[in-house]
């Protein structure tokens, strides 16, 4: 018996497990929460987050026959190795990768489902999934004839022939995880079943040994090119606020960090990126999102729209802008917006107020220095000037649009 770890250099994970004559390459690939199957069985629709692909190509057996669709016998094989292995995986809270294997028979003359079992756990330590154990497995066979019988510990393809049952067991240290057993006879009786379960324990332990001598735990990192991922949980109701019309300000966020964004119904937000920055970047804004204003605090805006004779939209925050009224931009009379500010300058800017509509009111003025010889002038809140008139203390009907059109609360 004989492993290694790490053979493909750009897989997310890889081993190579050898038992005589039978050897699998197994890779370990992770993804995001997009890449679940979708399965859409007689019960319904559900998605799967661990995928275990098996194949066993003609030349693994010294035969030449043309290569077509997955075959019964390959489904079935990745069904028990899967069903192995996936009580061993963390939970999606903990890890919220989709985990794809893939176990490619390169020779067998002996179980290869349960060398599969062998290098998918080698191959998901060295991707550096958090399993629970370590997990191998062994083929146990039945030789009987009248009276007499014989058990075999793992059995090669012509015990397998020859033999009465081929019994598959895999496990950790703790436990079974998994079994199959077919019969050639008609039964088997409990005395029977006790040695074949006592045997097959023991060659599990020995397996576990050798193995562990490889790699016995996770790693404590990701590999370079698998996705970084993070998790941010939002409330449901600002859910809409995160996508945008028509996932415009999703679009934007991503484009403006390079992680892709995926949100669930239950606010749950997804971020990955192959870039450590970019997910650490999206879900700082993701989180400033759902942060709210502070009356009275200073913060970086940046001019995303120009109301002449009225203001400048300023957005200060991922997803919030507020406005900055014409009396607002400095402490001598503008008469023109346009000559203190345009679309896309940057400044610092304070909260004055939020109104019961949620919006809000900033001040550029208040963050500058009073020019030398001006006196003190009592401040008045943007909301608290009169109406009507032209003058450029008119901000227009708020509730007929005249603050600008598009506008989110």
């Amino acid at each position: 018996i004989s492993s290694q770890v790490g053979v493909l250099p750009r897989a997310h994970g890889s081993a190579l497990f050898t038992r005589g004559q039978t050897q699998a390459l197994a890779t370990c690939t992770l993804g995001t929460p997009s890449d679940m199957q979708i399965i859409d069985d007689i019960l319904g629709e559900y998605k799967d987050r661990f995928l275990l692909h098996y194949n066993f190509p003609s030349f693994s057996t010294g035969e030449a026959r043309a290569e077509r669709s997955t075959g019964r016998r390959e489904i079935g094989h990745g069904n028990l190795a899967r069903r192995a292995l996936e009580p061993l995986l963390p939970s999606a809270d903990e890890f919220p990768y989709t985990i794809r294997i893939v176990s490619d028979i390169l020779e067998s003359n002996g179980s290869s489902s349960m060398a599969s079992v062998c290098g998918g756990s080698l191959a998901m330590f060295d991707a550096g999934v958090p399993l629970k154990a370590s997990c191998a497995g062994i083929a146990m066979g039945l030789i009987k004839e009248g009276d007499k019988l014989a058990v075999l510990t793992d059995i090669i393809g012509l015990e397998d022939f020859m033999g009465d049952m081929d019994f598959k067991v895999a496990g950790t240290r703790q436990g079974i995880t998994a079994v199959q057993m077919d019969i050639k006879i008609s039964g088997v009786n409990i005395e029977t079943m006790k040695v074949a379960l006592e045997r097959a324990k023991a060659a599990r332990m020995f397996i576990l040994d050798r193995m562990d001598g490889t790699m016995n735990s996770t790693r404590g990192e990701l590999s370079q090119f698998a996705p970084r991922m993070e998790t941010v949980d939002i409330p449901v109701d600002k859910i809409g606020a995160l996508i945008g019309p028509g996932g415009k300000n999703i679009r934007a966020l991503q484009e403006e960090t390079g992680a892709n964004i995926e949100v669930d119904d239950d606010g749950r937000v997804y971020i990955s990126s192959t870039n450590a920055d970019s997910v650490a970047a999206a879900k700082e804004m993701i989180a400033g999102m759902n942060a709210v204003p502070e009356i009275g605090k200073t913060y970086k805006g940046k001019v995303v729209r120009i109301m002449p004779r009225l203001g400048a939209f300023v957005s200060f925050m991922p997803g919030k802008e507020g406005l900055v009224h014409i009396s607002q931009l400095e402490h001598r009379r503008v008469e023109r917006v346009e000559d203190v500010c345009k679309e896309g300058d940057e400044f610092d800017v304070k909260v004055l107020e939020i109104d019961s509509q949620g919006r809000v009111n900033l001040s550029r003025k208040a963050l500058l220095p009073r020019p030398e010889g001006m006196p003190e002038e009592p401040e008045i809140l943007p909301s608290q000037r009169g109406g009507g008139g032209g003058g450029r203390h008119d901000r227009g009907g708020r509730d007929r649009g005249g603050r600008g059109g598009g506008r989110r609360y």
